[in-house]
């Protein structure tokens, strides 16, 4: 297992004195650009067929002007096609959560970093999953914001209708302040007033995620006063995989078609893959996938109602072990995808909640908000750790 931070680089920008992060520290996945420094976007082609950035990412610039030091780039799945954080030419980050065993992606360093305590916060992106995924893994708070809400200039696309900027953290507090930056909204008071708890996930996950997650459970009852179980997924959540393993590919082949036809630069085996399905999907595919979508955001927007929040795992198992074969890969990133294709084919925002275990090895719940609702996740996320 490696370093979280991208081979051969060194950066430390120091952060405007006086802001209210004054005093933290903070690492930027190697899709955000900064300034005078490669991104290099986890493939040894990208950095070198593209220009050095001249301006730090919007999101980066934020957190300098809010006081927070920037120490490194941390190590990415290429161009972000991943969801383990296994990266063939920069290596697997250290999941010291759970040693010998992937940190998931593809904001794999990010969540690395963090773990570790090598810094106090960390910028990811989240496309299908590439923050919430090694959140729960990791065993961190982790945030998807509500799509669309974020500055995303000088962070590298891969399918927009999906992309996203996210950060992680080791405590509730240290979350707070981060996302009260990133989102230009203080966290505020009031708590949700309902919550779902969306049976179908907890099943697809099965009965050590689901059992462990029961004391979280429980926690949350203890904050929401009315408590409901829901089908969120009435087609299936195979059926919403399905449409973000068609759209997403789809969109990833149009934002990176020109660079590879134009240098037919080196992938990994499963980045090519997934490349090429993109340039493959039918017509016909590809308009039942956007009819799906369309399902997905008005069942979740009846759901998300104000003041309601929704609880699912985040993850259906802990961290696999890391250097499986490519047999055994396939069938663990379509599992993921069921529970985490709702964040890229609605947008809504979701928080990873850390605080059970499977078998030694961190599990963490969501929770998710209507569109906007940001803030009552994390206020909620807050509550919580009080009760701990």
């Amino acid at each position: 297992m490696s370093s979280p931070f991208v081979p051969g680089t060194s950066v430390r920008i120091e952060g405007r004195a006086g802001g209210s992060l004054d005093g933290l520290t903070f690492a930027a996945k190697d899709l955000f650009d900064v300034a005078g420094h490669p991104t290099g976007g986890g493939n040894p082609d990208w950095a070198r067929q593209n220009p050095v950035p001249a301006r730090h990412a919007w999101a980066v610039q934020a957190l300098l002007d809010a006081g927070a030091t920037l120490i490194g780039k941390t190590i990415t799945d290429e161009v972000s096609l991943g969801i383990l954080g296994e990266n063939a030419f920069e290596g697997t980050p250290l999941n010291p959560a759970a040693p010998g065993h992937v940190p998931g992606g593809s904001s794999s360093g990010s969540a690395s970093a963090v773990a570790q305590g090598l810094c106090d916060t960390a910028l990811g992106t989240d496309t299908g999953g590439s923050v919430r995924v090694p959140a729960s893994f990791c065993g961190l708070y982790g945030i998807r914001p509500t799509h669309g809400r974020l500055n995303l200039t000088g962070m590298l696309p891969q399918a927009p209708s999906s992309d996203t900027t996210g950060w992680f953290a080791r405590d509730a507090q240290t979350f707070a302040r981060v996302s009260e930056v990133l989102l230009s909204e203080a966290v505020g008071e009031g708590l949700p007033i309902r919550l779902l708890v969306a049976t179908d996930a907890f099943g697809f996950a099965g009965p050590a995620v689901a059992d462990a997650l029961q004391g979280m459970l429980a926690g949350l009852r203890k904050v929401v006063p009315q408590v409901e179980e829901v089908v969120m997924a009435p087609p299936g959540l195979s059926v919403w995989g399905r449409a973000q393993r068609v759209l997403q590919p789809v969109e990833a082949w149009e934002t990176f078609r020109e660079w590879v036809e134009r240098d037919n630069p080196r992938f990994a085996f499963s980045v090519a893959k997934g490349l090429v399905l993109g340039a493959m999907s039918s017509e016909a595919d590809r308009g039942w996938a956007e009819l799906m979508r369309r399902e997905v955001c008005g069942r979740l927007r009846h759901l998300l109602t104000p003041g309601t929040i929704l609880a699912m795992p985040t993850t259906p198992f802990p961290a696999p072990k890391a250097g499986l074969p490519l047999n055994a890969l396939t069938p663990l990133r379509d599992q993921i995808l069921c529970l985490c294709a709702q964040g890229g084919l609605a947008g809504h925002p979701q928080v990873n909640l850390p605080g059970a275990t499977v078998e030694g090895r961190p599990v963490g719940l969501s929770i998710l908000a209507a569109r906007g609702a940001d803030t009552l996740l994390v206020r909620t996320a807050l509550a919580l750790e009080t009760l701990a």
